[in-house]
C-alpha cells in the first residue's frame, strides 16, 4: 500500500468512539497524518499490520486509537488481571511516552487499567501494583516485561493473564528484532496466544521485513508512508520538513564551535548527541558551566532511576540543552526541538537517520547538523547513497571563542572533572576504533594530539592505542596531576584513606604481564582463551616430569569411568595396581595407593 493522503477524523472508513473523539479534539489533533489514516482501518477490521514511515510521522496515535477500539469491541469484558493489549518498545524514554498517550485516551475509559513495565523501578513494586490494580494494557520494555514473566513465585501469573491477549504491538520493530532484544523478544512471543492482532512500527521496516514470521504476522498488510513531494521511487527516510546540515571542523575546534553554536542558539531547544557515556558526562558537566543561563541536561544508558525525571523535565522545557548518547536517538517524541547537533557521528548509518528524526516531527520545521572532521566528509556522500539522507555543508561557526583552557582549569579544580575527560577520551577512542563505517572512520588517521587538545587533556592517558607514539604537539600540564583534588570532600577522603593503605602495604614482587593490545588489533575471544589455556597447561606442568603426568592423567580418566559406572570397583584397582609405576627424580616412588584419593578429593 503506498502513500494514502490525511484528512479529517471523520472521514475515516470506520467510525470512532465518541469519546475518542473527544480526546483527539482536546489534544488538538485536528487533521491524521498518512500512517494514521493508513493504519487506523485496517488494525479495526482485524488485519495485522507492518506500517514503514519516516520518523516523527504520528505512529503512536497509528496503535494507541485502534487498541482501545478492539477492547471497546470484546464481546467479555475485561477482567481486573485480564491483559487485552501489549505493547513492546526498545527503551524506558519511549515506554514512558507512550503510556503518557494512552493515560489520556483512556480517561474516558474507568473501566481499563493499565501498567508501565520498564527498567530503572524495582520490580517487586511492580509486581505488586500489578496484583493490586491489575492491568488491561501493557506498555513494556522487553527485559522488564521478560522478568515479569518469571515472577510466579512473588505471586504473579503474567503467564495466564495473556491469556485473553488480542492486541500486540511492536514499536520500532527493527531495534525490537535486534542484537539484545531478539532473545528477550521471542521468549515473550511463547508466551502469548496465536490468535491475535499484531502491529510493527518502525521508520526502517523495510530491512526486517524477513523476521516478521517471528513475530507472528499472519499475510500482514504492508504499508509504506511517503512524505508529499517525495518522488515514488525515492526512498529518504528523513522528515521532508528537515534542513540537514554538516559542517567541516579540526579535533580542536569542535568543542570551541559547539559551546559558540549553543551560546547564538540559547533561546532554543536544542539536542547534542555524543557516541559514548563518559563523553556525555565530561562534555555535559563543561557545559553546564560554559553555556550560561541555560538549562542543561544528560541522558545516557548506564543512568538507571534518574533517567525517567530527567526525560520528563526536558520535555517540559521551552528551551535548554539536552547532552545524549544513541539511548534518545529513535521514536522519543520531545515537543518543538530546534536543533538536533551531532558532535560525534553515530557508530551506525541508520542511527544517523533516527538522531536526526528528534526534530521535524508531524510536519513542523527542523534542523540537524552534524561535526565531521577534515578526513570524514566522504561521510556525507555514504549517507545520501547508503541512507538516502542528503547533506547540505553549512559554513563553519562564526565568532568562535576558545573556551578549552576554561576546561583545563574544571580539571585542575577538581579530580572528578579530570577523571571525566581521560574517560571520555579513551571511550571516543574505542568507540572510533568499532564504527560501523570503517573505511571512512580508520583509527589511524586521527591526530591525537589535535584530538587530546579537543578533550582539555592535562596529560595523555595510558593506553594501548597511544603505546609507543610521541606527540611533541600536545603539550603535557607541568602540575602533578596525582596531586589534584575532589572539590566533593568525602571523595576526597576517601581517596586520601586509599592512598594511605596503598603506601602501608608490603610491595609485592611485580608479575610479568602481557601487554594489552589496542582494540581495534584485538584478536578474538576464542584465541585469546586458547591462549591463556595452553599458559595454564605450561605452568601447571612446569615441575612435574611428563611421564608423571600422563599417569596422572590415566588414574583421573580411571576414576571418572569408575564414577560413571562404566567400571566395576574391581576393575578399578585391577588397573591402578597393574600399572607401572614411573619414578620421580630422587628416585623414590612417584605415587603410592594415596594417588587415587587425592585425585577423587579433588574431582
Amino acid at each position: 500500500m503506498e502513500t494514502t493522503t490525511d484528512g479529517t477524523w471523520d472521514s475515516l472508513p470506520v467510525k470512532l468512539n465518541e469519546r475518542i473523539l473527544q480526546t483527539i479534539d482536546e489534544l488538538k489533533f485536528t487533521h491524521m497524518t498518512p500512517v494514521q489514516s493508513a493504519c487506523i482501518p485496517l488494525f479495526m477490521r482485524n488485519k495485522d499490520v507492518a506500517a514503514e514511515a519516516v520518523t516523527g510521522s504520528g505512529k503512536t496515535l497509528a496503535f494507541v486509537i485502534p487498541i482501545i477500539e478492539l477492547l471497546l469491541k470484546r464481546e467479555e469484558k475485561l477482567k481486573k488481571m485480564q491483559v487485552g493489549a501489549l505493547v513492546v518498545t526498545p527503551t524506558r524514554e519511549l515506554a514512558l511516552q507512550i503510556s503518557e498517550v494512552m493515560e489520556k485516551f483512556i480517561q474516558k475509559f474507568p473501566q481499563f487499567t493499565q501498567i508501565l513495565l520498564i527498567g530503572g523501578t524495582n520490580p517487586i513494586e511492580d509486581v505488586e501494583k500489578f496484583k493490586d490494580q491489575g492491568a488491561n494494557i501493557v506498555i513494556a520494555t522487553p527485559g522488564r516485561l521478560e522478568d515479569m514473566f518469571r515472577r510466579k513465585s512473588d505471586g504473579l501469573d503474567l503467564a495466564s493473564s495473556v491469556k485473553s491477549l488480542d492486541v500486540l504491538v511492536l514499536d520500532e520493530a527493527d531495534r525490537l528484532l535486534d542484537m539484545g532484544f531478539e532473545a528477550s523478544l521471542n521468549t515473550i512471543l511463547g508466551y502469548l496466544p496465536k490468535q491475535r492482532r499484531t502491529g510493527l512500527f518502525s521508520a526502517t521496516q523495510t530491512q526486517e521485513l524477513e523476521k516478521l514470521v517471528r513475530a507472528g504476522l499472519r499475510n500482514p498488510v504492508r504499508i509504506t508512508v511517503k512524505e508529499k513531494g517525495v518522488a515514488a521511487t525515492s526512498s529518504q527516510k528523513t522528515p521532508a520538513r528537515l534542513s540537514n546540515y554538516y559542517t567541516i571542523c579540526r579535533s580542536e575546534n569542535k568543542f570551541n564551535s559547539l559551546v559558540t553554536f549553543l551560546r547564538q542558539h540559547k533561546h532554543e531547544k536544542n539536542l547534542v548527541f555524543f557516541s559514548t557515556c563518559a563523553c556525555v558526562e565530561f562534555y555535559g558537566r563543561a557545559l553546564e558551566t560554559l553555556v550560561k543561563k541555560v538549562t542543561v541536561h544528560c541522558i545516557h544508558g548506564k543512568m538507571k532511576n534518574k533517567r525517567n525525571k530527567i526525560f520528563a523535565d526536558f520535555r517540559a522545557l521551552k528551551s535548554g540543552i539536552l547532552v545524549c548518547t544513541d539511548v534518545m536517538a529513535r521514536g522519543i517524541d520531545i515537543p518543538d526541538v530546534n536543533w538536533v547537533l551531532q558532535y560525534d557521528p553515530p557508530s551506525s548509518a541508520s542511527a544517523f537517520v533516527h538522531r536526526c528524526g528528534r526534530t521535524a516531527r508531524i510536519g513542523n520545521q527542523g534542523n540537524a547538523l552534524v561535526f565531521l572532521l577534515p578526513m570524514e566528509e566522504s561521510y556525507v556522500n555514504f549517507l545520501a547513497i547508503n541512507q538516502k539522507c542528503p547533506l547540505q555543508k553549512m559554513p563553519p561557526v562564526s565568532d568562535v571563542v576558545d573556551v578549552l583552557p576554561k576546561v583545563k582549569a574544571m580539571c585542575l579544580a577538581d579530580r572528578a572533572m579530570f577523571d571525566r575527560s581521560m574517560r571520555a577520551f579513551v571511550s571516543y577512542v574505542q568507540a572510533y576504533a568499532k564504527h560501523e563505517c570503517s573505511l571512512i572512520f580508520r583509527i589511524k588517521d586521527l591526530d591525537f594530539s589535535s584530538l587530546a587538545r579537543g578533550f582539555a587533556l592535562l596529560r595523555l592517558p595510558k593506553m594501548p592505542e597511544l603505546r609507543g607514539k610521541t606527540f611533541p604537539d600536545f603539550i603535557e600540564t607541568t602540575i602533578d596531576t596525582e596531586t589534584i583534588r575532589y572539590k566533593d570532600k568525602s571523595r576526597q577522603k576517601q581517596r586520601k584513606k586509599m592512598l594511605a593503605e596503598l603506601k602501608d602495604k608490603i610491595p609485592f614482587p611485580k608479575k610479568h604481564f602481557i601487554k594489552n593490545e589496542a582494540w581495534s588489533k584485538q584478536k578474538t575471544k576464542k584465541n585469546r582463551r586458547k591462549k591463556m589455556s595452553a599458559k595454564r597447561k605450561h605452568d601447571e606442568g612446569s615441575d612435574v616430569e611428563d611421564e608423571d603426568m600422563n599417569e596422572l592423567l590415566d588414574d583421573t580418566r580411571l576414576l571418572k569411568k569408575l564414577k560413571k559406572g562404566q567400571i566395576s570397583e574391581e576393575d578399578f584397582e585391577k588397573q591402578i595396581t597393574s600399572k607401572p609405576k614411573s619414578k620421580h627424580k630422587t628416585g623414590g616412588p612417584s605415587h603410592d595407593s594415596s594417588v587415587g584419593e587425592d585425585v577423587e578429593a579433588n574431582m
